[in-house]
């Protein structure tokens, strides 16, 4: 008996909420042993001790902030969807057909070429996905979890119960950023008590304080090294203008139309006010000014544009 993978997207679909508190369990379990446990009673102490807890505290409230900001934007913020009434532009100058002609929205008789339209990435030919019925725009694809087609998808990521795509793929990377700085700098606090327990001397604390600091240390080291590796290899997609799923694509073509420079490519993702790079946030000229960010339209490489008419 064949293994059908859509029970599996919907077990996703249906863990829903339960991502959401594990999150927050994580946050919640660290907090306690880094501010009530270990650095919070160091606030009433007058020696150097109270300086190092609060500029610890201080370090690690304002990046809880950012880390749950961003967090909450990416599980918040719809990665846009395939609006019903959208079909590709249609130049008749360059002798483009409707692909609405001979159609009746089955992706059949399009007017198009059938194996361009489904697979080839780096080809401006019409998609259609047969699961939704609509036309897809570039860089659109189906997400199996979610059931509709995604503008820009990148993935579907269990933690955020969410898709990631056009409108909240930076909102993503900043969680991922914040998250690293504050699972390094948790490690780093907690170091030397980590140390202290494998030592000889006497331990401070109850058996469930020390527990809970071994633990917290154990979870933000592994945390902090796994998200390292995910932060890497986003920069390097967008560094390409890429996303993960188009990593995979771009290995059946020798070009990539819509890498268009580093730093347009990061301001495709970020935006183009340097004010609203580090929060989830555009300014409101970047939303106006960039149809990128709306996840319809996207620049590619003009030499590109003129190789593939041939």
């Amino acid at each position: 008996m064949a293994w059908n993978v859509f029970k599996f997207c919907t077990a996703l679909r249906g863990l829903g909420s339960v991502m959401i508190f594990l999150v927050l369990g994580v946050v919640g379990v660290t907090y306690y042993a880094l501010v009530v446990v270990n650095y919070g009673p160091s606030l009433f102490h007058g020696d150097l001790d109270l300086l190092v807890a609060l500029a610890v505290l201080l370090l690690f409230h304002s990046l809880l902030v950012m880390l749950l900001w961003s967090y909450f934007s990416v599980v918040s913020t719809d990665p846009g969807g395939v609006p019903l009434n959208w079909k590709p532009m249609v130049d008749e100058e360059k002798g483009d057909v409707d692909p609405l002609l001979g159609s009746e929205h089955t992706g059949v008789g399009l007017g198009v070429d059938q194996e361009n339209m489904v697979a080839n990435p780096a080809s401006e030919a019409v998609r259609f996905c047969r699961k939704c019925n609509l036309f897809k725009p570039p860089r659109c694809h189906h997400c199996s979890v979610c059931g509709r087609c995604i503008l820009k998808m990148d993935h579907h990521c269990v933690w955020v119960v969410n898709c990631v795509g056009a409108k909240n793929y930076k909102y993503f990377l900043l969680f991922l950023f914040y998250t690293f700085l504050e699972t390094t700098l948790v490690t780093l606090s907690l170091l030397p008590h980590f140390i202290a327990f494998f030592s000889d001397g006497e331990i401070p604390g109850t058996p469930g304080t020390i527990a809970a600091t071994f633990l917290t240390f154990v979870l933000n080291l592994a945390f902090a090294l796994s998200v390292l590796g995910f932060l890497i290899m986003h920069i390097s997609l967008v560094a390409a203008n890429t996303t993960t799923i188009e990593a995979f694509e771009k290995k059946r073509t020798s070009t990539w139309r819509y890498d268009i420079g580093r730093k347009k490519n990061f301001e495709q993702v970020f935006g183009m006010d340097k004010r609203f790079w580090l929060i989830p946030a555009y300014s409101e000229e970047d939303i106006l000014q960039m149809p990128e960010l709306q996840g319809l339209e996207y620049p590619s490489r003009p030499n590109l544009d003129a190789l593939q008419q041939f």
